[in-house]
């Protein structure tokens, strides 16, 4: 039995909103790939992207630090499919998925933070994403795109934003930083 999803009304397609994380090989560069590789996924399709964000890292500090970003999807792929194409699109920039690395450098993180209205929890996806109410590097970002947009049990994403400082945030500028 399919979740039931708040579908667009002109098509069959979800709204998805995607975090997007790098710190290694030239992460803007990562970044700016990632967007359009998602936009080439079949049947998907980006509505809109976030400005680049730079923060410092959650875990370990002897790390660089990170380039975020959002962006909006339309898609007709399911929730656990769109994950697999997501991790396919991160291991293609060479990233490693090891139990010690959870909170290590990555050239490509991408997470599926929003799908729809969909709450799901199972071993390989949990939606939206748990850690998405304490995070400004998704915050911050998404706030750009959905400032009204309710994550379930926690409020508007401009609230949560508006109350979340951690790690700190800047908008990061690609000219005066390349």
């Amino acid at each position: 039995m399919k979740p039931h999803r708040q579908r667009d009304a002109l098509s069959d397609r979800i709204t998805a909103y995607i975090g997007l994380g790098s710190n290694l090989d030239g992460p803007s560069g990562q970044i700016q790939h990632a967007f359009m590789e998602m936009g080439a996924l079949s049947h998907t399709s980006i509505l809109a992207r976030s400005h680049l964000y730079k923060s410092r890292p959650l875990g370990p500090q002897n790390q660089p630090d990170y380039i975020n970003a959002v962006a909006k999807l339309a898609t007709e792929l399911e929730p656990l499919v769109l994950l697999q194409a997501l991790r396919k699109l991160e291991e293609a920039h060479g990233r490693q998925r090891t139990d010690e690395g959870r909170w290590g450098a990555r050239s490509l993180d991408l997470d599926i933070l929003v799908y729809g209205d969909i709450c799901l929890d199972t071993p390989e996806l949990t939606l939206p994403h748990p850690g998405i109410h304490l995070r400004s590097f998704v915050l911050y970002p998404l706030a750009e795109l959905a400032p009204t947009l309710v994550i379930s049990g926690h409020g508007t994403v401009q609230a949560l934003r508006d109350r979340c400082h951690t790690p700190a945030i800047e908008r990061y500028e690609e000219a005066a930083n390349e």
